[in-house]
């Protein structure tokens, strides 16, 4: 008798001999997880979620509808994918002078508990840090600070952002206490710590 899977995949959806799904991942309708994936428990990938060969996807990561994880990206844990957001993987790509192949890939880090905003489009080869928040429709192309509020083509930094998703606002001596949840922040030379 087969053993039971600790994890849900829709019957639209294809998994690959070869990957590994944590317990609780839940995974959507025509969705496909290629040989080599690795998603962590408790994850969520929605319609039309592609994770390709060797990817490596944290705990409690939400990927939704419409979105492509190709070689190259790993989501460590708790990290969101709005609707329709697109990782690359090359960054000169020529259909006449193909690109196969993990040697030819830029690697792209999302840190923990990042959040990447619908149709935002990231350019490969950069880090994501931690609790960044990357606004609708950006276009990432260098690498994002701990905490901080992207927006625009290309993205800017407009400010910074607590663990809970809220704004903050720093004081002259750059010192910050989050209005929703209470954390306290220090901002020094573009560097934002949380404060014990």
């Amino acid at each position: 008798m087969p053993e039971e899977k600790k994890y849900f995949v829709h019957e639209s959806s294809f998994v690959d001999e070869g990957a590994e799904i944590g317990e609780g991942t839940k995974i959507w309708h025509f969705s496909h997880v290629q040989k080599g994936a690795k998603i962590g428990p408790g994850c969520s990938l929605g319609q039309n979620v592609n994770v390709a060969n060797n990817v490596i996807i944290g705990k409690q990561v939400k990927i939704q509808n419409n979105v492509s994880v190709y070689e190259g990206v790993e989501l460590e844990d708790y990290v969101f994918c709005g609707p329709s957001m697109v990782f690359t993987n090359v960054l000169n790509p020529r259909s006449e002078f193909p690109q196969r192949g993990s040697q030819f890939y830029h690697k792209t880090l999302v840190k923990k508990s990042a959040s990447i905003g619908a149709n935002v489009t990231v350019v490969c080869g950069i880090t994501i840090g931690r609790y960044a928040f990357l606004g609708a429709g950006s276009v990432i192309t260098k690498d994002v600070p701990d905490h901080a509020l992207m927006v625009g083509v290309p993205a800017r930094r407009i400010g910074w952002i607590c663990e809970c998703a809220n704004r903050l606002s720093f004081d002259e001596e750059g010192k910050a206490g989050c209005s929703k949840c209470g954390k306290k922040y220090h901002l020094s030379e573009n560097k934002v710590t949380r404060l014990s």
